[in-house]
């Protein structure tokens, strides 16, 4: 089993999933709303992305977080630290659930996902690839410090802006 680190903001867990996460992120990927992130999907392929998403973690020693709300306990979405094959570099990436947007809860998690990056990862490199379309994402990357660098064709052709996030300040 590999061990997901755990990490806490104010409002929210960033954790391992659980398998009560599979529903949320299940009917979320029926959504139009997973075109940004090659949906709408099935339940298998849901369910297919999900472990895919686990593996990432064994394979890379890092992946995305699934986002619990304390409050209520429930799925917020997900943030993290993605580099599968194929990709440009190390990515900071984020998904809420409808519900949930226009809470902050992405910057949240983006900005606790981006400091264990910072102090866990050799590179210092870090990316958010955006569909040209999503303008919630793009100003999340811009309120992030992020600013546009490029564009990217993923493997499955698909056109993404690049946003690389600054460089850490150096410590004195």
């Amino acid at each position: 089993m590999i061990t997901i680190p755990t990490l806490e903001t104010e409002r929210m867990i960033l954790r391992g999933p659980k398998p009560d996460d599979f529903e949320p992120f299940a009917k979320f990927l029926t959504t139009e709303r997973s075109a940004e992130i090659g949906g709408p999907a099935s339940r298998s392929e849901a369910w297919r992305g999900m472990a895919m998403m686990i593996g990432h973690w064994e394979l890379r020693g890092y992946g995305m977080w699934w986002l619990e709300e304390r409050a209520s306990g429930r799925a917020v979405g997900r943030v993290g630290l993605w580099n599968p094959e194929g990709w440009p570099a190390l990515e900071l990436g984020w998904v809420v659930y409808d519900e949930f947007e226009a809470r902050g809860y992405a910057y949240e998690a983006a900005v606790a996902s981006r400091d264990y990056a910072r102090k866990t990862m050799p590179s210092n490199t870090l990316i958010s690839l955006i569909a040209p379309e999503n303008a919630r994402s793009i100003r999340l990357a811009e309120r992030l410090g992020a600013t546009r660098s490029g564009t990217w064709a993923s493997p499955a052709g698909k056109e993404a802006l690049i946003y690389t996030h600054p460089e850490p300040e150096a410590k004195a």
